[in-house]
């Protein structure tokens, strides 16, 4: 079973809490507010009271035993970046580190963290996607080449073959497979026939991926 040391137990790292235990992922939760701590303890594996910015309770953590290091740190920026450089020197596998504005992203990434995640940017190009056509239902973007989008099948596809409709020369985008009633079926050929009522899985730039927004 994977583990993750999870610093950080605000409102993002409560979700992260719970969507690992959904995961079954063992996790050791760290905050140095007491209340948060017990109000993550019904998702966590185990759960201390600390200043992640001490080296020596980071010590006691033995961060090099974990498959992964989660810094949710989100009221101190500084707070943050120190524990991330401590962590990594630690010995720490793997850090993801949460991020606010682009500036930190850069820091955070150049002082020892794996990767980091900006969730009030990715919500919002999330929200202004689906705002801007009623047949997004999903979306997420894999790198700064590449997005995933879940796409309800249009009017104007219904019926249609894959091939007839000639996605990929008219988009941009491939066709990864097509959810229906709930299940997900990924052996798309260009004789597959779309109908009113499926969503499709996509990939492809996001340049292109705007193209279908506007369908």
């Amino acid at each position: 079973m994977k583990s993750v040391l999870l610093i950080g137990l605000g409102r993002f790292g409560q979700h992260i809490a719970r969507k690992l235990h959904e995961l079954n992922i063992e996790v050791m939760a760290v905050d140095d507010n007491e209340a948060r701590v017990q109000a993550a303890l019904p998702y966590v594996t185990r759960a201390q009271i600390g200043n992640a910015t001490d080296e020596l309770f980071l010590q006691s953590l033995g961060v090099r035993n974990y498959d992964a290091c989660i810094v949710a740190i989100g009221e101190s920026f500084q707070d943050s970046m120190v524990t991330v450089s401590m962590i990594k020197e630690l010995g720490a596998k793997k850090v993801v580190a949460r991020a606010s504005r682009d500036v930190q992203q850069k820091l955070l990434l150049r002082n020892g963290a794996d990767e980091v995640v900006y969730p009030e940017k990715q919500l919002a190009t999330w929200t202004a996607i689906r705002c801007a056509s009623a047949h997004v239902l999903d979306y997420f973007e894999l790198d700064d080449t590449l997005s995933m989008m879940e796409l309800a099948v249009p009017d104007a596809w219904n019926g249609k073959t894959v091939g007839g409709l000639d996605i990929r020369r008219k988009y941009g985008i491939s066709i990864l497979g097509i959810r229906e009633n709930g299940t997900i079926r990924m052996n798309i050929s260009p004789e597959t026939t779309l109908y009113r009522g499926q969503s499709v899985l996509v990939l492809g730039e996001p340049k292109f991926i705007n193209r279908v927004t506007r369908l």
